[in-house]
């Protein structure tokens, strides 16, 4: 490894990053570069009304909820751990921020696609819940339960040295799994969260500046890079958690010595260096990001810049600019055959979702009568 290529692996590393690379999978599109997509913009204005029409129905009055995994914690309106953590006696406010850190970045990273089969049935609210939703709450049951401390005091945390002993027998239990309720990757989910406490031993620094190493070691390190007014640049949470998480996926691509995380190959991506063909999209640890920024101003640091993040390449982002007509597979057929997420195929409508998601912004505001401030 050469360290212009560790160099260049950590510009890939960041949000900037992200868009740019997928603003120009989109101009290859709209080109009619890619070989199986095709790329229709006039369909966007059609798509911010169907949009805009959604949020109108849903949130008459405009306000809707910030997009973070705290919204998966909710049951029918009701939030099962806003009230719960409001009442409990904390220490500092950095206490609740290390611990809402914890819950966040452990359930976020469980919620994989859970496949068509599986559900959780909650106890407590007597619902019955799947996809990410029913990942969310089982999380959050475990983690009430003290499935990841080894704090005698403290079932409310997550243990570095917990998560590497966890077996896909005890998600199992937490997540209800049996034959006749099967969890798509249930080994996969284990091996990743070990793959996260072997990850907070490993980096002290990132993970144990305040407590033993934990996931919530992480809000200390992001207080780090606040400035003296306490403001944090919500692109600066992307890029600590991915120099964090990247041992995490570290079955992923890696250049120089560094793993890329949530970053694939592409053919039509050309560059005269070692990133040649490398699209980074990030995904999950954006997602991360933005579940993390109100733990963050709780705590009292104020969160800015958040449009310098990107949106998020999901299906049902990636589904809303297929069934509206933006998107369109080349050949039909490609629709119902299976993929691997390292596919040109998937590649490219991942990318150009994020790129398309900057685009329809405006269009939505406009129809909505809103600001972007707003």
């Amino acid at each position: 490894m050469s360290s212009s290529e560790t160099e260049q692996a950590h510009g890939l590393l960041n949000a900037a990053a992200v868009r740019e690379r997928a603003q120009e999978m989109l101009a290859i599109g709209v080109a009619g570069g890619l070989d199986h997509w095709t790329v229709d913009l006039d369909r966007l204005p059609e798509t911010a009304r169907y949009v805009a029409a959604v949020i109108r129905d849903q949130y008459p009055t405009l306000d809707v909820p910030f997009h973070a995994r705290w919204r998966h914690f909710a049951v029918d309106g009701v939030d099962l751990w806003g009230p719960v953590a409001d009442a409990r006696d904390w220490l500092d406010p950095a206490s609740r921020a290390r611990t809402e850190f914890d819950l966040a970045i452990v359930s976020v990273l469980l919620d994989a696609g859970s496949g068509p089969d599986w559900s959780y049935q909650d106890a407590r609210t007597g619902r019955t819940l799947t996809r990410s939703e029913g990942l969310a709450i089982a999380s959050l049951r475990m983690f009430e339960a003290g499935a990841f401390s080894i704090t005698e005091d403290d079932p409310w945390r997550v243990d570095a040295v917990a998560l590497t002993f966890l077996t896909a027998a005890d998600l199992a239990k937490g997540f209800q799994v049996s034959d006749k309720n099967p969890l798509v990757g249930l080994e996969g989910r284990a091996a990743l969260l070990r793959r996260l406490g072997q990850a907070c031993l490993a980096e002290p620094d990132l993970f144990a500046l305040e407590d033993e190493p934990r996931p919530g070691g992480l809000f200390d390190a992001m207080v780090d890079r606040a400035d003296e007014q306490d403001r944090l640049p919500a692109p600066v949470i992307l890029e600590v958690l991915l120099e964090a998480l990247g041992p995490v996926w570290r079955d992923r691509l890696n250049l120089g010595g560094v793993d890329l995380g949530d970053c694939w190959r592409h053919p039509a991506m050309k560059r005269d260096d070692a990133t040649d063909g490398l699209v980074p999209i990030h995904k999950l640890s954006q997602w991360l990001s933005y579940s993390l920024v109100e733990p963050l101003q709780t705590a009292g640091v104020e969160v800015f810049d958040l449009d310098g993040l990107t949106g998020l390449a999901e299906y049902r982002n990636g589904g809303l600019f297929m069934d509206l007509g933006v998107l369109t597979l080349k050949d039909p057929a490609d629709a119902a055959k299976p993929w691997p997420v390292s596919d040109p195929l998937v590649v490219g409508w991942r990318a150009m979702t994020v790129a398309l998601l900057d685009r329809i912004a405006p269009l939505v505001r406009a129809e909505l009568g809103v600001s972007a401030e707003a």
